[in-house]
């Protein structure tokens, strides 16, 4: 077993072991036993009754925090001649097309969020190896694959995170900077639950949302009664 330091064993000092706690108190809890010297990210998790070995049970989707993450999100738009120049003037970090790709090829990967226009996917699927597994690549079910280039990119500068369930059925998503208080981290928190819960597979049976938990980067995982995450759907 992993030794933990004694700033884990600080903040968890404080929480009870297998207690549900409120979202407020458990974001409240989070944001208490925060120690680092540097501002720390909310993390919420959410463990559902979903088995994505199948298809039809692969949760994902996109959600715009209202209050934003907190971090600034390097946007990558692969496209060319009006649609670059509409990247380039929403604000897009890298815009390019064939040099993009072949300079991902050599290895570079300096970037947050990438969207391509159609008409560059051909190129993109030769980095999609690359991209794939570092969760990079542009995927039309999440509208990073679009010709509304401009929209997107502002949308994903301004706090737009991906969500995508895991193997054990687990979704997780930042919600946020300690910085930010309660109020604000609940209502990006919110909006993250009202997401995953519209993204519920119609093949989805009993239980959907089986537990969550919130927790800070270095703290332990606070675990949140999902009855009262629920009210506000």
């Amino acid at each position: 077993m992993a030794k933990r330091g004694k700033r884990y064993d600080k903040a968890a000092g404080g929480i009870q072991e297998g207690k549900l706690h409120t979202l407020t108190d458990a974001i409240a809890l989070a944001a208490q036993g925060s120690g680092a010297k540097f501002d720390e990210t909310v993390e919420m998790a959410l463990k559902l009754g979903v088995d994505p070995r199948h298809a039809d049970q692969n949760v994902r989707g996109t959600v715009a925090l209202p209050h934003g993450t907190g971090r600034t999100v390097r946007v990558l738009v692969f496209a060319k001649g009006e649609k670059a120049k509409e990247a380039e003037e929403a604000g897009a970090d890298f815009v390019g097309a064939d040099d993009l790709v072949n300079k991902i090829r050599e290895g570079w990967t300096d970037f947050d969020r990438a969207v391509a226009t159609p008409d560059m996917m051909g190129a993109v699927g030769r980095i999609g190896k690359i991209l794939g597994p570092r969760g990079l690549m542009p995927n039309p079910k999440v509208g990073t694959v679009t010709m509304d280039v401009a929209r997107v990119v502002r949308e994903l500068k301004a706090g737009q995170v991906e969500f995508r369930v895991e193997k054990a059925g687990i979704v997780q998503v930042p919600v946020g900077k300690v910085s930010f208080g309660a109020e604000k981290l609940i209502e990006n928190a919110m909006a993250v639950v009202t997401s995953v819960v519209r993204a519920k597979p119609a093949s989805a049976k009993g239980q959907y949302i089986r537990s969550a938990s919130i927790s800070s980067t270095m703290g332990p995982g606070i675990s949140v009664d999902s009855a009262d995450i629920k009210v506000a759907i």
